[in-house]
């Protein structure tokens, strides 16, 4: 097995050399700026290992591997555009830069060229890798309007919360794992299990960003922490605080949630005192860890071609979940 940063290369040069046609402008090089702005690329690194660590030529996994990252910024691209987020990591947003009707068109053809990439799967694999691809789109947009649905509702229970990530986050890990198995004509049963750890991976994951996003330092971090506290953004920690809080809690919770004039300043400390009161910091490592030990559970189903593969894995897993930024 390579190194996580060898598969990184890999990815890297893959999408440096995607060539665009240049015309017109106005649709590609939207696209072209969205693949340049980098990102952590951990769904293509992930099929590239998993295609390997399975038997497999990592090199006939790199087309299905590109057409995944470009879904994953797809999707991020129409998501400033219903968020009306200005920034994506460190520079304007594309319907910033340009404006949302680019935005949308530009996301679209990113959707296209992934199918197009996905597509150029050996035929023997192709029906198995486009039906995975399909089936993950449509949870994915479940998910993000369970998102855009929670913004409208203050009931929302931890276990709502649990399966919109699932769907919104964790699915595309799970497939982008699963996809190197297809390609790499591992068993269904190693195709299920490397899905699986994906998934648990995925929800250790979002749940990481959550706390990373209250408790993290920006230097690492990589963008400033508290816009979730900021934005009201029903997650794993706000959902837990309104079910938890009491007292003057309760009551303190409740006026910053409701007043649209709070200044950072004040609202992030008073809001993240709130959670270390309750024991919200605590609450988020335990669900962590649980889903970390899920994730870890998977891959002791998955046969590896190798032990190297296995400890490859492991050590990804625990990595991620216990990262800073």
């Amino acid at each position: 097995m390579k190194t996580y940063n060898d598969y990184l290369d890999k990815v890297n040069r893959a999408i440096a050399a995607i060539d665009y046609p240049a015309q017109p402008a106005g649709l590609y090089e939207p696209i072209a700026y969205t693949m340049a702005l980098g990102g952590k690329r951990l769904r293509p690194v992930l099929t590239l290992m998993a295609c390997e660590a399975l038997g497999g030529n990592p090199d006939a996994a790199i087309d299905a591997a590109l057409g995944i990252e470009l879904f994953h910024n797809f999707t991020l691209l129409h998501d400033d555009v219903m968020d009306k987020a200005d920034v994506r990591r460190g520079q304007p947003t594309v319907h910033r830069r340009w404006n949302e009707n680019v935005a949308i068109l530009s996301g679209d053809a990113m959707l296209t060229m992934a199918t197009q990439h996905i597509e150029r799967v050996d035929d023997r694999f192709l029906p198995a890798a486009m039906r995975l691809f399909n089936r993950t789109a449509m949870e994915i947009y479940e998910g993000q309007q369970w998102d855009m649905d929670f913004e409208h509702r203050h009931d929302v229970t931890q276990d709502e919360y649990i399966e919109m990530i699932r769907l919104k986050t964790s699915v595309l890990l799970g497939c982008a794992c699963q996809m190197g198995a297809i390609i790499a004509d591992a068993p269904v049963e190693d195709r299920q299990a490397i899905y699986d750890m994906g998934m648990n991976l995925g929800l250790a994951f979002q749940l990481q960003d959550d706390m990373l996003d209250v408790w993290g330092d920006p230097a690492t971090f990589g963008k400033e922490v508290g816009g979730d506290i900021m934005n009201n953004k029903k997650t794993f920690l706000l959902i837990n605080a309104q079910r938890l809080a009491q007292g003057d809690d309760a009551l303190e919770l409740r006026h910053w949630i409701n007043d649209p004039y709070a200044m950072r300043e004040q609202k992030f400390p008073a809001v993240r005192a709130i959670y270390e009161r309750l024991g919200l910091r605590e609450l988020s490592q335990q669900a962590i860890s649980q889903y970390n030990a899920q994730a870890l559970e998977a891959l002791s189903r998955v046969n590896f071609a190798t032990d190297d593969a296995r400890q490859a894995f492991d050590t990804l897993v625990t990595r991620l979940t216990t990262r800073d930024k």
